[in-house]
């Protein structure tokens, strides 16, 4: 899938997305920017030369579901997935609101597993906060805790504490509300994930303040609750003590690891087998949590090629 939109001024073009600037729209005053999510994967920050279909769309359309699910929680900068999209992004792009973007990403864990249970296993701690003595890789925490991370220009992000972030917005009633937001979604996102046979053992969420409305406060920004941002565990297969299979890149993360790729630029191409596991992986984690076809998203976004509603 090509995100090129050659008729809009290009802001900026990252390892998954590309940003163009829409100008002033009714529904944004301050400037609308289009959100293009590509079929690019990358593993050990490095992108590989061979794209996952349906990748963008997936993560197009499950934003678009929490978005519309969360919004009596927190507000988000959705304008649409159709007015505003030129015809053939649709399916894989966004039509949102400028925001000015808040330094720091939020991440919030349900279970100890990844970068937090190595955290764990050093101190005993996790982005500063303390948790009990004894706990298992992969164990649920005895409360979601909210660990915010630097956002890197490149490489990897780095782990702060509380009032870390803190100081890096400047604003700490401001970091406290997000902290609150960031808490609820995860609550939110967790129990409807549940019911659907789905752990999600931990998130990530942006948010900006919208320079038009300041009073609205934090705005919920960029992608939310996706298998790109979050580590989503099939519950019939979850077991305390190990690492859990997910609904995300595991296929070419594996693959990769195996591979004896030295994990320096350039990523080796993907195998054909790897490229059909991930995208099937990536419907699977759309269909679960959001209990339709995957066609019907293409559907009701107009992406090219689905039929029309």
């Amino acid at each position: 899938m090509s995100t090129a939109a050659p008729d809009l001024p290009l802001i900026s073009s990252g390892k998954v997305r590309e940003m163009y600037d829409l100008g002033p729209l009714p529904e944004a005053p301050g400037g609308g920017i289009l959100m293009v999510a590509s079929d690019r994967i990358s593993t050990y920050d490095v992108i590989h030369p061979t794209p996952i279909p349906q990748k963008g769309a997936v993560l197009t359309g499950i934003s678009v579901f929490w978005f519309q699910r969360t919004a009596s929680i927190c507000p988000n900068h959705l304008i649409s997935f159709s007015e505003h999209v030129p015809a053939e992004l649709r399916g894989s792009a966004l039509a949102v609101r400028r925001l000015q973007m808040l330094p720091v990403e939020c991440v919030v864990r349900g279970y100890l597993t990844g970068s937090g249970w190595k955290d764990y296993q050093a101190s005993g701690r996790v982005s500063g906060v303390a948790l009990p003595e004894g706990l298992q890789e992969s164990e649920r925490l005895p409360e979601p805790i909210f660990t915010p991370s630097t956002k890197a220009t490149s490489g990897h992000d780095e782990a702060i504490d509380f009032e870390q972030a803190v100081e890096l917005v400047g604003d700490r009633a401001l970091m406290e509300r997000v902290r609150e937001l960031s808490l609820a979604l995860y609550s939110a996102g967790a129990e409807h994930a549940g019911e659907r046979g789905v752990i999600l053992a931990d998130t990530k969420f942006e948010f900006g303040i919208d320079p038009q409305r300041p009073e609205q406060g934090p705005v919920l920004a960029d992608e939310v609750l996706t298998p790109d941002s979050s580590r989503y565990w099939p519950a019939d297969h979850y077991a305390v003590g190990r690492s859990q299979p997910s609904f995300d890149k595991q296929y070419v993360r594996d693959w990769a690891t195996a591979s004896g790729w030295d994990k320096s630029p350039p990523a080796p191409a993907l195998p054909e087998d790897v490229v059909e596991g991930t995208t099937s992986r990536y419907i699977e984690a759309y269909e679960r949590i959001v209990g339709e076809p995957f066609s019907a998203w293409l559907q009701r976004a107009g992406a090219p090629g689905s039929p029309r509603q």
